[in-house]
């Protein structure tokens, strides 16, 4: 078996728990802060700051956060006072539903309208806020939304991409299809949801690339108007697909990861079977097992 170590901070810890919450499984090693299993690897992460990557793509894995120093580099100086694309995800840390990503392009004349209406991280707001405003914000600012739902999802996770990957791709894209509108920002920033060497390791298996620089910012949401525009966009778009899934599937989906997703997963099984699971989850989210679990308990 394959095993990497790196050591991590602190602040890596929390992105390491953000990022792979939905593959999260239980541990009783009491030194062991969290245990993860993607695919063909599983990840320790020991309260000391060690992190363990063991199985066939355990390289893979340890590479993406390399060693603390490596992910330190300095990023440019952003300023809101230039015309700025930015761009954010909903959805990935959601078994149900699916994943949507918007860039949306922001000049310093936008920012007392989106001041007048409470604009700032959608994380903040409530759903309410989030479905009043998000029409008014994709009525007045240019940006460009993409919603790749769970079927289609499990299709390309079936193909070679993962949770990452297909965050870079949708991204890039995005981007990408804002700037063939003619739009020509000063700055580009992505709420940052990986390492820039990681990004562009990804980046390089993408067809439709762009010559402006971007810059990955963490909480880049509550920094720029730019980001946190897309962010509730993406949030309503987000919320809709998932009480449409939940409509043609005939239960109420809830958003998250948590037990209340294995136990409607469970019922959706039990009723649809897999074909069910597929049309409204993603698939490899550990929910699936779970809720095969609770499903044969049942019987």
């Amino acid at each position: 078996m394959n095993n990497f170590v790196i050591t991590i901070d602190n602040k890596q810890k929390e992105q390491i728990k953000a990022q792979y919450l939905a593959y999260q499984l239980p541990n009783n090693n009491p030194h062991v802060e969290a245990f993860f299993k993607i695919d063909n690897v599983s990840i320790t992460l020991y309260q000391s700051g060690k992190l363990l990557f063991q199985g066939k793509d355990a390289q893979q894995y340890a590479q993406e956060w390399g060693t603390p120093s490596e992910n330190r580099k300095a990023q440019p100086s952003l300023t809101q006072q230039v015309p700025m694309i930015g761009t954010d995800e909903v959805g990935n840390g959601s078994y149900f539903g699916g994943l949507a990503v918007v860039a949306s392009f922001v000049t310093p004349d936008d920012h007392a309208f989106l001041t007048s209406l409470g604009v700032e991280d959608s994380k903040r707001l409530t759903d309410q806020k989030i479905c009043h405003i998000a029409p008014l914000l994709k009525e007045k600012i240019p940006h460009q939304a993409l919603l790749l739902a769970p079927q289609k999802y499990n299709e390309v996770i079936e193909r070679g991409y993962n949770a990452v990957s297909i965050k870079v791709a949708l991204h890039n894209q995005a981007i990408f299809l804002l700037l063939q509108k003619g739009f020509a920002p000063q700055q580009i920033v992505i709420d940052a949801f990986t390492s820039s060497k990681n990004y562009n390791r990804y980046l390089a298996n993408e067809t439709n690339r762009f010559s402006n620089p971007i810059t990955l910012e963490e909480k880049a949401e509550g920094k720029y108007l730019a980001v946190a525009v897309s962010s509730i966009i993406a949030r309503a778009m987000f919320l809709e697909n998932l009480s449409q899934l939940g409509q043609q599937i005939g239960h109420s989906l809830p958003s998250g990861a948590g037990k209340q997703s294995d136990q409607v997963a469970r019922d959706i099984l039990a009723q649809y079977g897999m074909a069910g699971l597929e049309k409204t989850a993603k698939l490899h989210f550990a929910n699936t097992q779970k809720a095969q679990a609770l499903l044969s308990h049942r019987k």
